[in-house]
């Protein structure tokens, strides 16, 4: 395995199948937690931000030390850090949360204290729903509006519109979350969102299966217009949404004059245009 971004291992302890193929002194299948609050999966202790992680979302520890446990999300394979507090006994999702954010309360009242920032795609379990508020699984007793919440399988496939829902959103280099987020986490949101697969990372995302486009080939909403480490996604009549250092944000805004912008700088011009072939997404519970 050459993506060290999928390689759970370090050095200690190892993900089982690797077996054979790195050293360790321990290999294990590990133990899947959820994750209790918003929390960043970084290179190493301290260290440079990989991705990063939301409520719901599951991690599998392979290793603890020092108040860090290393592993990899469950959503999309990356391995990192991610500190111990952050982690909860793992729960099966049954709702999801459809707004860019919102906030679990300690009671089930808009007075209410909040004690947890959700986001886009974030899972929970609803156990009890009372009018317009449903109460989740965590540790602390938490509601969340019922209105801010979909079943995990009611994606409609409209990516655009998903991405939309983004808009304003800050960018953070490898968020992925209503709080700030990347291009690449963009993408993914909306795709999850819509209910359909989609990898992590924009090099990732242009080997996507699906219909290469010519750059005369007209685009349609949900298609991706790649450049190099950057990624953005067709709104349907000459637009581009996508989350980029230029605004710090993420905007809509006409294909030609991002393509242009863009063109000026390093990244330079457009790699490729993808019309991926769309997967159901399945929501894994561990």
């Amino acid at each position: 395995m050459s993506d060290r971004r999928f390689l759970a291992a370090n050095g200690r302890v190892a993900r089982r199948d690797l077996k054979g193929i790195v050293d360790a002194d321990l290999f294990t299948d590990g133990k899947v937690y959820s994750l209790a609050e918003t929390a960043w999966l970084l290179h190493s202790p301290g260290g440079r931000a990989v991705r990063q992680l939301t409520f719901g979302d599951r991690f599998v520890e392979l290793d603890r030390e020092g108040g860090w446990s290393f592993g990899y999300s469950s959503k999309d394979g990356y391995v990192g850090h991610v500190e111990s507090a952050c982690l909860d006994r793992a729960f099966r999702p049954t709702h999801r949360v459809a707004v860019r954010s919102t906030f679990a309360l300690a009671n089930a009242s808009v007075q209410a204290l909040p004690v947890r920032d959700l986001h886009l795609n974030s899972g929970v379990r609803v156990t009890e729903r009372s009018g317009a508020w449903c109460r989740i699984t965590s540790r602390d007793r938490m509601y969340v509006p019922a209105a801010h919440l979909a079943k995990l399988d009611s994606g409609d496939g409209d990516v655009a519109g998903w991405a939309r829902v983004m808009l304003g959103t800050p960018y953070v280099w490898a968020g992925n979350s209503g709080f700030g987020i990347d291009c690449s986490g963009l993408v993914q949101a909306a795709f999850h969102a819509a209910g359909l697969e989609c990898p992590p990372d924009s090099d990732l995302q242009e080997a996507m299966p699906g219909e290469r486009l010519s750059a005369t080939d007209a685009l349609n909403a949900g298609d991706l217009v790649f450049w190099k480490g950057h990624v953005a996604i067709a709104g349907g009549e000459g637009t581009l949404i996508h989350a980029n250092a230029h605004h710090m944000s993420v905007v809509e805004e006409p294909a030609e004059t991002a393509a242009a912008r863009i063109a000026a700088t390093d990244t330079g011009s457009v790699t490729s245009r993808l019309r991926p072939t769309r997967v159901t997404r399945l929501w894994h519970g561990p």
